[in-house]
């Protein structure tokens, strides 16, 4: 990573986020994401296990995606999922944000990978995320640096993102259809983490549930 840009980052954004107070209502979402982590981790396992060997069969190693992310406070973390895309997909699409990265997109899947990213099947791995405490299961979509970088410049609220653990889903992935650009799904997270309670929390949960079977049953995609 350019210095200059883990400069940016962990020196300006971090000590921002620093200087926003932890709340109550995070370490009772924290002890909501550990409940949830092992009772989805033991149901899941077999699940995994099965998925791993699909891929390891029809498209080989890796099977699982790791990508560097910023999360709370502006500190670097490895995000792991299963792979979707072609071999050496990212440094192909690594140019491109928004529209034109999800057009490009597009190309990239495997066969398989359509069908986990369809079902949300592919962010089982990013468990091991939320248990070291790297992730939550609601929260704003962990984002690449340098995309960081360019939209924290573009939009100045887009740093209080970083008050916040980047999370499995969130309110802007649920409501999906009513943003058209980088600044609405802002809205979104900073809808988050201004009013984040256990009940938005849950909520959010159930609701992406009920999109997850809604995908499964009419073969939609996820943004």
């Amino acid at each position: 990573m350019a210095p200059q840009l883990e400069d940016t980052l962990v020196g300006g954004y971090r000590r921002l986020a620093a200087e926003t107070p932890r709340r109550r209502i995070d370490l009772e979402l924290r002890a909501l994401d550990l409940f949830f982590t092992a009772v989805f981790g033991v149901l899941l396992v077999p699940v995994a296990a099965a998925i791993a060997l699909l891929l390891l069969v029809t498209s080989g190693r890796p099977v699982l995606y790791r990508g560097e992310r910023v999360g709370r406070g502006g500190r670097f973390f490895t995000m792991l999922k299963f792979r979707t895309l072609n071999r050496d997909a990212e440094s192909r699409l690594g140019p491109y944000l928004g529209e034109e990265l999800v057009r490009r997109t597009e190309s990239e899947y495997t066969r398989v990978g359509r069908w986990l990213k369809a079902s949300q099947l592919d962010e089982i791995p990013q468990l091991w995320n939320v248990l070291r405490g790297e992730m939550s299961f609601v929260g704003p979509r962990p984002i690449r640096a340098r995309f960081f970088a360019e939209l924290a410049n573009d939009l100045p609220a887009y740093w209080q993102r970083l008050v916040v653990q980047p999370g499995l889903t969130g309110l802007a992935q649920v409501r999906r259809g009513y943003e058209t650009s980088m600044a609405e799904k802002l809205s979104h997270d900073l809808e988050w983490i201004a009013d984040r309670s256990v009940v938005l929390y849950l909520r959010t949960l159930v609701s992406t549930g009920f999109r997850v079977l809604g995908q499964l049953g009419g073969g939609g995609g996820r943004s």
